[in-house]
């Protein structure tokens, strides 16, 4: 059997009339075209509540997102329902998978060098997932991105935000720092096991941190080609 399966994802079905139309107003991505993509549900401020993706499957919608998350996000998302007849409910046989090297699936679209997502049932474990994001500089999940404001996790470079689609919960800030170019901290990737005054989370076994850091401040941190030109022109 394949060892694929992110064990630490979950899928969310969204399903009823309106569907997209209802996550539209929501998230940071345009979800009326083609999926998946990956997106934001932040607070009116602009700073991240949650990350995932957002599959079609028919009419209905699966969300792809961190296990430990996803309780809080179907709470969250049945706050904004109001008495829309849409339904949140844990997907019980599929799961998320991912391969660095595979014909299977779509191309992350996040960044394509991240590799290969799609959902199925479940099969073994995959390893290897974590330590390859993180040495490519993207961070995802509440414990890396919670409370940052959105473009300061580094959504606009990969692809989290559209700001051609209209309203969306925290799109005045979001989308007056965009046009002020007035991104001045980053959330980075470190190597080492020492953590700092702007770490948000160590793994030691990994000899890596994420850093929050104002953007003149980058000694040791991973810049990746996908994100050093805005860095340069910050």
């Amino acid at each position: 059997m394949a060892a694929t399966t992110l064990t630490h994802r979950a899928l969310l079905r969204l399903s009823g009339e309106g569907v997209r139309d209802f996550l539209q107003g929501l998230v940071t991505s345009d979800v009326a075209g083609p999926l998946p993509v990956w997106t934001g549900l932040l607070t009116p401020q602009g700073k991240t509540l949650f990350d995932f993706f957002v599959w079609a499957d028919g009419e209905d919608l699966l969300l792809d997102v961190e296990a430990e998350a996803a309780d809080d996000l179907a709470k969250r998302l049945a706050i904004y329902r109001l008495r829309r007849a849409i339904s949140v409910e844990r997907e019980p046989i599929l799961t998320v998978h991912w391969s660095p090297r595979t014909d299977n699936g779509v191309l992350d679209p996040r960044l394509p060098a991240l590799g290969h997502r799609w959902l199925a049932p479940p099969d073994d474990p995959a390893a290897g997932w974590q330590e390859h994001r993180l040495r490519i500089g993207v961070t995802e999940g509440r414990a890396e991105l919670g409370d940052i404001l959105w473009l300061e996790a580094n959504a606009a470079e990969l692809n989290g935000v559209s700001f051609s689609k209209g309203c969306f919960v925290g799109q005045e800030n979001t989308a007056r720092m965009n046009w002020r170019a007035k991104v001045n901290r980053r959330l980075v990737v470190v190597e080492g096991n020492e953590p700092g005054p702007r770490t948000r989370i160590a793994y030691p076994e990994l000899g890596l941190m994420v850093d929050h850091r104002r953007t003149d401040d980058l000694d040791g941190a991973i810049i990746p080609d996908w994100l050093a030109p805005q860095l340069t022109s910050a």
